[in-house]
């Protein structure tokens, strides 16, 4: 059984941006043999929310590798140039890509790495190969889509498997309902519901905004309820000041605080990362409900400061019981769909890793994002996109993937021993044997 220096688990952005820095690495003689595991049969990016009108929240140079290298063949100028339209480009006057370009130049890159990826795989745990009393090496283990489990060893772990759908507890007995879904799966399961009337939106971020706008346009003209504890739609704050908490260095100063100004800081700042859409966005929903007032006409309607206390389901509908906390009033609603923009839970790498627990502790990460294991545990296990507590808000978004990938590429470099085996062969050190 061959055994990779490295395996990663997903290959979305973060473990992108690694496979890139470690290619850059491999040319300059530092050599890493990875291999990256996806769940999907090929790369895509949120593919249930790439909406005709959606565009990025962050600016392109931003990208898998620009600020870490803006000589990289993989900037997404280069893409741009590469797709031979980097002129038109420039005439758009935008930092703001569409999603949909986004997507493609992300795409473009885990092309270039397709040898390097086991697509159609599903990691659902990770094991100690122990030596003695220690645990030498990780043995991963894998599902594909027709059930054949594959086991791999490697010496260390890179897991990147993105946010898994934050289902508020009412709506948890709901989730085998096709008519209650999470906003990541919008596109598809929308699309099962052709001739729904009456839609809820759950939520106050960008996901809520995005789908309201696109619902509002829809040819079956739903009606559509807009329901959040908030007053109002907060804008994100894009302000220079204030998106500095998003520049790499600033990543330095929140995790050298102490646990309680970590929390203050996150607190101070939330609003910069979560429901808080566009304020262009935010606009747009402003005039969808300034011309129903325009024509008397009460086709949607904006449910803050409302509170769901219960969830039913029966065959006319899900029904709410709504709770007005303005008003204190109470009333029921039947919807034929239920959308959930209710955010991301984090901590999925903890069920991953569970056969490992005894060894991690509390799963506190150090600078470069490698659990914090007992003595015994001699593999190094890398988080990317799970270390908000203790690296700032930045650490879910792309403000500093390709920082971050070369910090987690330069720390598996300092630590891990070299083989030579494998190259001594002629064999190119990313040549991963699916085993």
């Amino acid at each position: 059984m061959q055994i990779h220096d490295l395996i990663g688990v997903g290959f979305g952005p973060s473990n992108i941006a690694l496979a890139i820095a470690l290619d850059e690495k491999r040319h300059q003689g530092q050599f890493v043999d990875a291999l990256f595991i996806e769940k999907q049969p090929g790369f895509v990016w949120h593919k249930n929310m790439l909406l005709d009108n959606a565009h990025m929240q962050i600016s392109f140079i931003k990208d898998l590798a620009t600020l870490r290298n803006p000589s990289s063949r993989f900037t997404f100028l280069n893409y741009l140039h590469e797709k031979q339209r980097l002129q038109d480009f420039v005439n758009l006057k935008t930092f703001f890509p569409s999603r949909h370009e986004f997507n493609d130049y992300l795409g473009w890159a885990a092309a270039q790495f397709e040898d390097r990826c086991a697509y159609g795989e599903a990691v659902f745990e990770v094991v100690p190969e122990m030596r003695g009393t220690e645990v030498q090496m990780l043995r991963v283990r894998s599902r594909d889509a027709v059930g054949a489990v594959r086991e791999r060893l490697a010496r260390n772990l890179v897991v990147s498997v993105g946010g898994m759908p934050n289902v508020p507890t009412r709506f948890q007995p709901f989730q085998d309902d096709a008519r209650v879904f999470h906003s990541s799966g919008y596109l598809a399961a929308i699309a099962r519901h052709p001739k729904a009337e009456r839609i809820a939106i759950v939520g106050a971020g960008q996901s809520a905004a995005e789908i309201f706008m696109d619902l509002q346009s829809h040819p079956n003209k739903p009606e559509v309820d807009l329901i959040m504890r908030a007053r109002s739609i907060k804008p994100s704050d894009d302000s220079p000041f204030v998106n500095e908490i998003f520049n790499a260095d600033f990543t330095d100063f929140v995790f050298n605080r102490s646990g309680p100004e970590r929390t203050e800081l996150l607190e101070e700042f939330w609003h910069t990362n979560y429901a808080a859409p566009d304020l262009e966005l935010i606009q747009q929903i402003f005039n969808v409900f300034y011309r129903q007032r325009v024509a008397g006409v009460a086709r949607h309607a904006f449910l803050r400061r409302h509170e769901i206390s219960t969830v039913r389901a029966t065959p006319d509908g899900i029904h709410l019981s709504l709770h007005d906390l303005n008003t204190n009033q109470r009333r029921n609603k039947a919807y034929d769909a239920v959308i959930l923009a209710t955010g991301y839970r984090r901590d999925s790498h903890k069920t991953l890793l569970n056969p490992l627990a005894s060894y991690l502790g509390d799963f506190t990460v150090d600078r470069n994002y490698r659990l914090q294991g007992t003595p015994e545990l001699k593999s190094g296990i890398f988080l990317q996109g799970a270390c908000e507590m203790s690296h700032g808000l930045s650490d879910t978004l792309l403000s500093v993937t390709a920082i971050r990938s070369d910090e987690i590429g330069q720390a598996l470099l300092n630590t891990q021993p070299r083989t030579t085996q494998t190259y001594a062969a002629g064999r190119s050190p990313y040549v991963a044997t699916v085993l």
